[in-house]
């Protein structure tokens, strides 16, 4: 969750609601300053290179990078033929960018109509993060979509009793798993593999990637007559931030029978994650980290 996403302040979805007499616009948009020098790469050329961008915060959308005019390299934008309009932002002007051998149409965008109170993105353009090949903040690279500030991770040591079933079977007993708290998302249970009876797990193909956490693998839960499919996960080499769950496994609610102290867990509304596509040109050994 970010702040304007899955369930943020500034959702459609939003899980709270702001404390005010007025009833709010059922859209708003915020804009800040990154604060982070932000570089854009593609082909083998650095296109933009700022430490003025500007981060706007749209519901329903992950953050958007907006870089100054003239921090973008020269040449790099042709203008195209196509206009689309932003239901709030008004008439918007796309671009195709050249550099070098590389040739990417509708890539980048500019907001050209501008109403007076999004004047913040006056002179910006922001570019589409899966036709670039790269952003980076300083030297390190960011992957899935801009960095958002307002999503946070804690993880907290329990000696609670989690017990997960499948049927009348006991997939994993343990009174000390990890509580994964996320921004926006009921909690989530990691629990050590030693707690799990994994004879009960079946690897399956295809893994999904989160922007905090690093890449996910899955396994099938049962029989042949009756599998709770992808009703498991676990992060084998989750990023160093989350290091912490590297290796457990946690368990959907609404597949498999969760119990914490007695309690049976639901899934909660509006948990549905988006899903994000690897980065191009970005390798596995990169995602582990």
């Amino acid at each position: 969750m970010g702040l304007a996403w899955q369930q943020g302040p500034l959702a459609t979805s939003a899980v709270g609601r702001f404390l005010v007499p007025a009833q709010l616009p059922e859209r708003m948009l915020f804009a800040e300053p990154l604060r982070r020098r932000m570089r854009v790469r593609c082909g083998d050329s650095w296109i933009a290179d700022s430490e003025d961008v500007v981060l706007l915060h749209e519901p329903g959308r992950y953050p958007v990078a907006y870089f100054p005019l003239e921090d973008v390299v020269a040449d790099v934008l042709r203008s195209e033929d196509r206009t689309t309009r932003h239901k709030d932002l008004g008439a918007t002007a796309w671009f195709t960018v050249t550099a070098g051998d590389s040739n990417k149409a509708r890539a980048a965008w500019q907001h050209t109509e501008l109403p007076d109170h999004a004047s913040e993105l006056k002179g910006r353009v922001a570019f589409a993060w899966r036709a670039m090949d790269a952003f980076y903040e300083e030297d390190e690279r960011i992957v899935g979509h801009a960095a958002d500030a307002y999503h946070r991770i804690d993880i907290r040591q329990t000696s609670r009793h989690l017990v997960v079933r499948d049927g009348d079977r006991v997939i994993a007993d343990s009174s000390r798993p990890l509580v994964l708290y996320e921004s926006g998302f009921a909690p989530r249970w990691y629990v050590p593999r030693e707690d799990v009876d994994e004879s009960a797990l079946t690897p399956v193909d295809g893994q999904t990637f989160c922007p905090y956490k690093g890449l996910c693998s899955y396994y099938d839960v049962g029989s042949d007559t009756s599998t709770a499919h992808r009703a498991v996960w676990s992060y084998e080499n989750a990023w160093t931030e989350v290091r912490r769950i590297s290796g457990l496994v946690s368990f959907e609610a609404d597949k498999l029978d969760v119990e914490l102290d007695g309690r049976q867990l639901r899934l909660e509304p509006g948990q549905g994650v988006v899903s994000h596509g690897v980065d191009r040109d970005l390798t596995v050994e990169e995602l582990s980290g």
